[in-house]
């Protein structure tokens, strides 16, 4: 059971249960699927039970990968009254291969379990998980954000653009780009919503759940930094040019608080190039896509650092169209490889066209001037 002690938070509405099941996917065979049913009761309760005293839940993990070893899968139980709980866990018979055949086999396998604990604060319940670390996303984009920013200040004085001026117009695109973020992830996934079943088994309104989108976040802030670019007088290319390094730096640093945090996970893999993480409800082996996309950001970072500190790019703005169009293509071939399914016809194959045509024609635009 989740256990998370905070004083001011041990009796902060609302109160719900955290609850993970450990077993060991089995070495060899097909992709099957395992159902566990978690079932508790509060200790203490007096009288006849009430609702809140009592909850029955199940989770599914499917497909499980043979070879992936130790899984952990989480749920959380909500609505319950706060105190300390007696729970049981127990594999259900007849988990099937994703061919539909019956493997009740794999079920039997796994043994029951029981623990004993107390209530958390709700969004502590729902953050916490065996290998999503609390607090490690803000952290970590929070010295990314700093590293960009620091760099950006270099770059726009060893340029000599007024530092003050750009980090001041930067600050105002980062807090709409957030908004940007938030917003373009509730779009993405509310109209993906029909390709999103629950964990239960229903079609949950994506509206309700929490995230954020890269894309959102550098669209509203690069749309944000050229209209105060605009406003204060200074030059739109130069100004963009001086935060591509720092943007991309940034990125480097924030894509470990996704892979601590449990978000924008990658599939589960058996390969011994995966690595044990979650994506907060399943910890299990998967593609490191958060470290990939890191990595990537870094690859963009270092020429992008070069080019500003030892030449003056012309056309101005070069550097940070041909930065965010190599970003955009390494993010194609990456996406396949994210956890969450990603529906569309013609979608990516564009982008993925549109992006390698704008770095060669920002390449060879850079090389002529």
């Amino acid at each position: 059971m989740t256990v998370f002690r905070c004083d001011p938070l041990v009796e902060a509405e609302p109160q719900s249960l955290g609850l993970t099941y450990f077993f060991d996917a089995e070495p060899t065979g097909q992709p099957y699927s395992v159902t566990i049913h978690f079932a508790g009761h509060r200790i203490g309760a007096v009288g006849r039970p009430r609702q809140e005293d009592t909850f029955s839940v199940t989770e599914t993990v499917d497909p499980v990968v043979p070879g992936s070893g130790r899984l952990a899968v989480t749920a959380r139980v909500v609505g319950v009254a706060p105190g300390k709980w007696q729970v049981k866990a127990m594999p259900l018979d007849g988990a099937r291969s994703r061919s539909g055949r019956t493997r009740s086999v794999a079920t039997r396998r796994l043994p029951r379990a029981s623990a004993s604990g107390p209530t958390n604060y709700g969004p502590v319940a729902q953050a916490c998980a065996p290998g999503a670390h609390l607090g490690a996303w803000p952290a970590l984009v929070g010295l990314g954000t700093a590293v960009g920013l620091t760099t950006q200040a270099l770059l726009a004085r060893h340029v000599r653009l007024d530092a003050t001026i750009v980090l001041a117009v930067s600050l105002a695109a980062g807090a709409v780009g957030l908004l940007g973020a938030k917003l373009y992830y509730l779009a993405g996934h509310f109209l993906m919503r029909r390709f999103l079943p629950s964990h239960h088994g229903d079609v949950r309104p994506a509206v309700l759940s929490a995230g954020l989108c890269i894309q959102g976040f550098v669209a509203a802030a690069v749309a944000t930094l050229v209209v105060g670019t605009l406003v204060v007088g200074l030059s739109v290319g130069a100004v963009l040019d001086v935060t591509a390094p720092g943007l991309f730096l940034g990125m480097t640093i924030g894509r470990f608080g996704c892979f601590f945090g449990g978000c924008c996970a990658g599939r589960p893999t058996a390969s011994r190039f995966g690595l044990w993480s979650s994506d907060r409800r399943l910890g299990v082996r998967r593609i490191p896509t958060q470290l990939l996309e890191s990595a990537l950001a870094l690859l963009i970072a270092g020429p992008a650092v070069v080019a500003m500190w030892l030449t003056t790019p012309r056309p101005a703005g070069v550097v940070f169209v041909g930065t965010i169009a190599a970003y955009t293509l390494g993010r194609q071939i990456l996406l396949p490889l994210r956890d969450i399914p990603r529906k569309t016809a013609h979608g990516r194959s564009l982008t993925t066209v549109l992006a390698a045509l704008a770095v060669v024609v920002d390449v060879a635009l850079g090389l002529l001037a």
